[in-house]
């Protein structure tokens, strides 16, 4: 049996990737996260014993090699110290995206790899969907001619970009990654699989326009608890009571084994939105040129009414039009004329991601059995970082950022 440790039992930490990796047939063994209240509710979900669980990753690092691999799911800016020290142990490691927020740490990274006998996955979930990997399929197989261009667009649901990137911890940066590193680096890591080769350039615009100060409506509290309006988008308790108390984003709230009643009067979850306590963007476009003549457009946007990644792949014989979430992809093949009916078909999707968080740990089980390589190079992987850095850096200054 595979034995894991998990370092950083958050939502993804403990919730996701340790849970997937119990229900796949590994043992989560190890356990490290600095809020004791959390490390125990967790242990004992998993059955971790008192003695391997710790709250300070060099502590559990000092054991030596002692399991079959390492999960590290810290914050965004805690990612890159416990991963050179797994890899200075030989460890495998699943890597939770973005895997730092210094562009030359990328390097480190690559280095520390290839003196290592470990090897590193970034959980760059996407690609592990059944609905993308059919994408990916169509392009291969040559359906679309000369791949031209992609039109790619995250919609980043207004609720939850008020619960992640307003209230949660993805609303400064730094600490955490900016917008489009933290949210679309799966996107990205999309874009570049479907080019087949590394981006060469980038521009990008994008602003915080709506979630400041300025626009606070009048009569709105400092809280939605005690806030007297009721027809406020961003109602906190709009939002969360939709959900159930079992499930994200409300597990985020209650970890720690709070109650929503408990959580909201105080904690951040609570908050108004327009205390202005972020300071990422809300919608942003990029336009990116890849080796080889492929463009590539992505837009990632607080202001739609649901989580959906829907494209467009522009190629020299047909189109391929698809929505994730529904599982709906639609191709148009030029070469049977003008106003032909396109060949529609559907993709079984379910599961966080679309079934990617399940399908990545699947697949980084089989490489540690044996049974598969990586599931993706790392080299490949930090591409989507490198384009995330220019882009960030082209949208503060106006420029468009060679790679």
């Amino acid at each position: 049996m595979i034995r894991v440790a998990v370092i950083g039992c958050g939502n993804r930490g403990a919730d996701v990737y340790a849970r997937h990796l119990t229900d796949q047939g590994a043992k989560v063994a190890w356990l490290v996260d600095p809020r004791p209240d959390r490390l125990r509710e967790v242990a004992a979900r998993f059955g971790v014993p008192p003695e391997a669980c710790f709250q300070d990753w060099a502590e559990f690092f000092a054991l030596g090699r002692v399991a079959d691999a390492v999960v590290i799911a810290t914050p965004d800016d805690q990612h890159v110290g416990p991963c050179l020290a797994a890899l200075g142990l030989g460890y495998d490691v699943l890597l939770e995206k973005p895997v730092c927020l210094d562009e030359a740490d990328l390097e480190r990274l690559l280095a520390a790899e290839a003196a290592s006998s470990g090897r590193v996955t970034v959980c760059h979930v996407l690609r592990a969907t059944a609905f993308f990997q059919a994408v990916h399929e169509v392009v291969a197989s040559g359906r679309l001619g000369r791949l031209v261009g992609i039109q790619h667009a995250e919609n980043v649901a207004f609720w939850h970009y008020a619960h992640s990137y307003v209230r949660g911890n993805w609303r400064t940066s730094p600490p955490a990654a900016p917008f489009l590193l933290a949210k679309s680096c799966h996107d990205l890591d999309l874009l570049r699989w479907f080019a087949g080769s590394p981006p060469v350039r980038v521009s990008s615009v994008g602003t915080r326009l709506h979630f400041r100060p300025e626009e606070v409506p009048a009569e709105a509290s400092g809280r939605c608890m005690t806030c007297p309006l009721t027809d406020c988008a961003y109602d906190a308790r709009r939002i969360y009571g939709a959900f159930a108390p079992d499930v994200w984003p409300n597990t985020v709230l209650t970890a720690g084994g709070l109650s929503l009643e408990e959580a909201l009067p105080w904690g951040p979850y609570g908050a108004c939105v327009y205390n202005g306590q972020n300071d990422v963007v809300e919608h942003q476009a990029v336009t990116a040129e890849f080796a080889g003549g492929v463009t590539a457009q992505l837009t990632v946007s607080a202001f739609t009414h649901n989580n959906a990644r829907t494209l467009k792949l522009l190629g020299a014989r047909g189109e391929l039009r698809g929505h994730m979430e529904r599982g709906e992809l639609e191709l148009h093949d030029f070469t049977a004329g003008p106003g032909a009916a396109p060949e529609r078909w559907r993709v079984e999707v379910g599961g966080n991601h679309g079934g990617g968080d399940e399908g990545l740990v699947a697949a980084w089980l089989r490489f540690l059995r044996g049974q598969a390589p990586p599931p993706t190079p790392l080299a490949e992987s930090l591409d989507s970082h490198r384009l995330a850095f220019a882009a960030e850096r082209a949208r503060r200054a106006g420029t468009v950022q060679a790679l």
